[in-house]
């Protein structure tokens, strides 16, 4: 491993730049778009526009430079319907630290709400899958809600089902810290759900609310594999065969969603697509560890950051449609899904920068021979069959 690392650093800077997509397979491709609806799951721009003041500080009809995501764009890359992330930072579980996680869950949450009223002429909320199929129809884009870190609920099966009313479609299970009933992937613990882990996910099945498995650790995705009565999601991941990070899926969980009949919605996030992309980030983590020990100041760390980034590998649109094919081979092309983490990831892939891109992506799959009838089901037909699923469910 090291041996990659000293190589990758010694690498010029790395001039990928974006294949032009043929035309006449981008033309097929945005033709298909325009008959099923393209689904992304899991967009962060809630939380990008909080961060930037709140709804009054951006103006989501007109084009914003400075994020992934706006309508125009929305438009351009022909994006049907989006889980925007109610993004709830763990910092909200330490005693002492501001907001509770649950009214920091709320204010997410009220903020799509918001967001989807104020550009109502292009945007509808959804909470079915009969609600998306109705907004494609009409030329709109459906607003889905998905709560990014179960810590938002506080342990209370009262404030899950609360959630759901609020029209919460998702809940990704942990973020990157665990908690007392899911373990998180960044921890080392070999546990996964606890009894009350179990119960969460058996309320959602009951609600009708999809388990989102992004974020925990192989145990508990195990065990809501398990436990689930109804397909389940990876909202944001990759496929761990082809890159070595604890967040993407490994092929045995992969061979599990098969038999859920589950979705996983790959993640753009580079260094979840590319080997040398993680490699090379772990060891600029390592320099600049090496550097604070040293007592180097802020600035001489920002300057050598600055040098490292500009000699780092990059991610590609055609390591994004790797990982799709790899999920389809392992589990099959009713299993795979776009959950492109767009907004809430600071680096993009090469020729899939925003949500514009989706075409592109698309037109890739069909150059590798893929039939339309399966790039439709990669594009929503797969997450809308989970979402009708988990629908069946609740009301059985």
């Amino acid at each position: 491993m090291l041996g990659i690392s000293v190589l990758l650093a010694a690498q010029p800077p790395n001039r990928l730049t974006a294949q032009a997509v043929p035309a006449s397979l981008r033309a097929r491709a945005i033709a298909i778009l325009k008959s099923v609806p393209l689904i992304d799951g899991h967009n962060d721009i809630p939380d990008a526009i909080h961060e930037r003041g709140g709804l009054d500080s951006v103006n989501f009809a007109v084009s914003q430079p400075k994020l992934m995501t706006d309508i125009p764009r929305l438009r351009s890359g022909h994006v049907a319907a989006q889980f925007w992330a109610a993004y709830v930072p763990v910092t909200t579980m330490d005693s002492g630290g501001g907001t509770h996680s649950a009214v920091y869950a709320l204010e997410q949450i009220d903020l799509i709400h918001r967001l989807c009223a104020r550009n109502a002429r292009a945007m509808a909320m959804a909470y079915t899958a009969a609600d998306v199929q109705r907004n494609f129809a009409a030329g709109k884009v459906s607003c889905l809600i998905g709560i990014e870190g179960g810590h938002a609920i506080e342990n209370s099966l009262g404030a899950l089902r609360m959630f759901y009313r609020l029209g919460t479609r998702y809940m990704t299970l942990t973020h990157w810290r665990s908690l007392d009933w899911a373990v998180a992937s960044t921890d080392t613990a070999h546990r996964g759900l606890s009894a009350f882990g179990k119960q969460v996910v058996l309320e959602m099945n009951r609600l009708g609310m999809l388990v989102d498995l992004s974020h925990v650790n192989d145990q508990t995705m195990s065990d809501a594999l398990h436990t689930s009565r109804a397909p389940v999601i990876f909202s944001h991941s990759s496929a761990r065969a082809l890159t070595n990070h604890m967040r993407d899926v490994p092929d045995s969980i992969l061979k599990l969603v098969a038999v859920n009949h589950g979705v996983v919605m790959v993640n753009f996030n580079p260094g979840f697509l590319s080997e040398a992309v993680r490699v090379y980030g772990d060891t600029v983590n390592a320099r600049l560890d090496r550097l604070r020990a040293a007592g180097a100041d802020s600035a001489t760390r920002a300057d050598s950051l600055k040098l490292w980034e500009a000699a780092a590998p990059h991610a590609t649109l055609a390591q994004a449609a790797d990982h799709i094919e790899h999920i389809r081979q392992i589990c099959g092309v009713d299993c795979v899904g776009l959950g492109s983490d767009f907004d809430g990831i600071t680096e993009v892939p090469v020729g899939l920068e925003d949500v514009s891109k989706f075409p592109d992506l698309i037109a890739e799959l069909l150059r590798r021979g893929w039939t339309e009838a399966d790039v439709k089901k990669v594009a929503g037909l797969n997450i809308l069959r989970v979402m009708r699923e988990a629908e069946r469910v609740a009301a059985r």
